[in-house]
């Protein structure tokens, strides 16, 4: 039997050269299909990953306390929306101050502005830099870390020292083969001392991480005056598996600053960190439905392309197929000889559409900065569904290959 199996290999690859043009054109048809799956899986794969370090690097036990929840902030063209009033910086301080959940440490930050230009002693940039007022927990809680000096401290924040943190790609622009560590900025004509700078962090949907200025609150409250700042509120739980009792704790105790009754609704939102990348994975998966729907019907296509050209093959070769029974060979023989070529095509089209798959999804991945990682599971489900074509596609040709009369075949010209 396996010689038998090695005599089919045998032949089926003597055929293959001998058709070298038309069997690169069936591989390429096979190879289309499997490009367009596996680099669909890997680029929604990557994408995945992206959102997960993205989440992860936020806290994974973190609570966001802001002014509208998820739902009310999609219903915000809603006529009938409710309104709810900012998160004042004296409910912000208060919660601060008297959330007592074990192992958990509160921020409180706002939007200070955004497009504004930062000079240096040497360069500025285009206005375009976004100011952050933080306090000494906003790094931590918000998963940031400084590649060169330090985070904001206690006095920095207290005393009002006109200190910042930079974000890389603002350091590399303003302070080109220097350290940034030290030096002064000029922010609305206030001078700041650079103390530290951030790890690079990349685009986050679209927002550049790394054009970000973090000053100390105090110091952002004072400069960046404006009515009814909005103030967010993070919350992180060090212990793991305390998320839902800190959840209920935040809540109760916001209810009570906010001065709600037990009958009026949240007019405040709480977004957890668990429920956001919980959210965004739901979304990542309908993706991947939609890519194997995608990449289904493009291989439906090329498996009736090579059931076609396997079908030719056959009436081109009768008269060979005539000679090996009259030779003695079975039925069995004759398409097993047919069903080996389809199935040694469909796997080189396999091979080629998933190299092609994974090349073209990691060009992909770095234009769109996600995180790259080899896509195992598109590359078994390419072999699986390769394998799965080449049976459905040659099972017929190889069955009719296998019926004709011997003396037909051989007066077949």
């Amino acid at each position: 039997m396996l010689k038998i199996a090695f005599e089919n290999i045998s032949i089926a690859l003597s055929s293959i050269r001998s058709q070298m043009t038309r069997t690169c054109i069936t591989i390429f048809i096979i190879a289309i299909g499997i490009w367009a799956l596996v680099a669909i899986l890997s680029v929604v794969n990557a994408l995945k990953n992206t959102i997960i370090e993205d989440y992860s690097s936020m806290g994974a036990n973190t609570l966001t306390i802001q002014r509208y929840s998820a739902q009310a902030r999609l219903q915000q063209n809603d006529a009938n929306r409710i309104v709810n009033p900012p998160i004042t910086y004296k409910q912000a301080l208060e919660l601060k101050e008297n959330y007592h959940f074990f192992s958990s440490l509160i921020s409180i930050s706002f939007n200070a502005a955004s497009g504004v230009e930062v000079k240096s002693d040497r360069d500025k940039t285009d206005p375009e830099i976004s100011i952050v007022a933080v306090d000494e927990n906003y790094l931590y809680n918000s998963g940031l870390t400084t590649e060169q000096g330090r985070n904001f401290n206690y006095t920095d924040i207290n005393s009002n020292h006109y200190v910042c943190i930079i974000g890389a790609d603002l350091a590399t622009g303003l302070f080109k083969g220097q350290d940034p560590v030290d030096q002064l900025v000029s922010i609305r004509g206030y001078k700041f001392k650079i103390i530290g700078v951030l790890k690079p962090k990349g685009n986050t949907f679209g927002n550049s991480e790394d054009q970000r200025i973090f000053i100390p609150i105090g110091i952002g409250r004072a400069i960046f005056t404006a009515p009814d700042i909005n103030y967010t509120i993070k919350i992180s739980i060090t212990k793991e598996g305390y998320l839902d009792s800190a959840n209920d704790l935040a809540q109760i105790d916001f209810r009570n600053i906010r001065g709600l009754s037990p009958s009026e609704p949240d007019n405040f939102g709480i977004a957890r960190s668990d429920d956001m990348l919980r959210s965004m994975i739901n979304q990542t998966n309908t993706l991947n439905i939609a890519a194997w729907m995608i990449g289904l019907i493009t291989i439906l296509g090329s498996s009736i392309a090579l059931m076609n050209i396997m079908l030719v093959s056959v009436t081109e070769r009768t008269k060979e197929i005539g000679i090996r029974k009259a030779l003695g060979a079975t039925r069995r023989i004759i398409a097993w000889q047919f069903f080996t070529e389809t199935v040694i095509i469909g796997q080189l089209g396999g091979v080629l559409g998933t190299a092609l798959g994974v090349l073209t999804a990691y060009v992909l991945t770095i234009l769109m900065n996600f995180s790259f990682a080899l896509p195992y599971q598109a590359i078994i489900a390419a072999f699986i569904t390769t394998f799965f074509v080449a049976i459905v596609s040659g099972l017929y040709p190889a069955l009719k290959a296998s019926k004709l009369d011997p003396v037909e075949a051989l007066r077949y010209e």
